[in-house]
């Protein structure tokens, strides 16, 4: 918590810089629009972010949640706004896949989106409901291999969603895509058992794993999380191949109207 308060205090002394040299921007409020739902992890650091700035420029910092479509939802909300007080705060992922995953697109990430600043990073987290008994990710392998069809799995848009199906589609598996509008539904049908398999952020499935109702089997970080020391990497779980980090951004639009 300490180091990511320090975070929030950098980005918010580096874009008070920006500011200044921006002729006393902000004039108005100011609107972050994200690709996620309510509490989600990418939320909770925007909402500590728009409080600190808010205090720090004197105007409203407002989040706004457009969860869906793959992100597609928030994108073109941002970019439609054509407004310089109309920021996008998203995970780079949530567009770096959509070359991968889509035949067309209705933006263009080099012409319509201008990064300000890397701000943290989220630690994805690939978890099984306990009723499935698994341990490991090779529990997991072996699981779906010997019962086909069986599993429903789901991931947050963008890497996380790339990255979990991108893996059991290379290891042969068969295991249904449940698609949600919001992924923070995701976490709850895990620990009922309505879903079996999610890649998501660790955050927002903590909860249920400290309740006993969620397996975490990896996470996807370089370095085992400090919130969960005992949960391993996907590297020392054998699956290097799997490691990501996640990192989130703030973006403007280049040529705002």
């Amino acid at each position: 918590m300490a180091r990511f308060l320090l975070l929030v205090a950098l980005v918010v002394n580096l874009l008070s810089v920006a500011s200044a040299a921006a002729q006393d921007y902000p004039t108005r409020p100011v609107r972050f629009i994200i690709p996620f739902g309510p509490a989600a992890a990418a939320d909770i650091a925007a909402r500590l972010f728009a409080d600190r700035l808010a205090a720090r420029w004197g105007k409203p910092v407002l989040v706004e949640n457009r969860p869906g479509g793959d992100g597609l939802v928030a994108i073109t909300a941002f970019i439609g706004a054509n407004d310089d007080h109309t920021l996008l705060w998203s995970p780079a992922g949530t567009f770096a896949v959509h070359p991968y995953e889509h035949d067309k697109l209705p933006y263009d990430a080099e012409r319509d989106l201008l990064p300000i600043a890397s701000v943290s990073t989220i630690v994805l987290a690939m978890s099984t409901s306990v009723s499935l008994q698994l341990t490991t990710i090779s529990d997991l392998v072996s699981f779906a291999r010997a019962h086909p069809g069986k599993l429903n799995a789901a991931a947050a848009n963008g890497n996380s969603d790339f990255l979990l199906f991108g893996f059991l589609k290379s290891a042969g598996l068969d295991v249904l895509k449940v698609p949600y509008r919001d992924i923070m539904q995701a976490p709850n049908d895990l620990a009922e058992g309505r879903i079996q398999v999610l890649m998501t952020s660790l955050a927002v499935v903590q909860p249920h794993m400290q309740a006993g109702k969620v397996k975490v089997l990896a996470v996807t970080s370089r370095k085992r999380s400090p919130s969960a020391p005992d949960v391993s990497t996907v590297a020392e779980a054998g699956y290097p191949a799997l490691e990501l980090d996640s990192p989130i951004g703030l973006f403007g639009p280049r040529h705002a109207g």
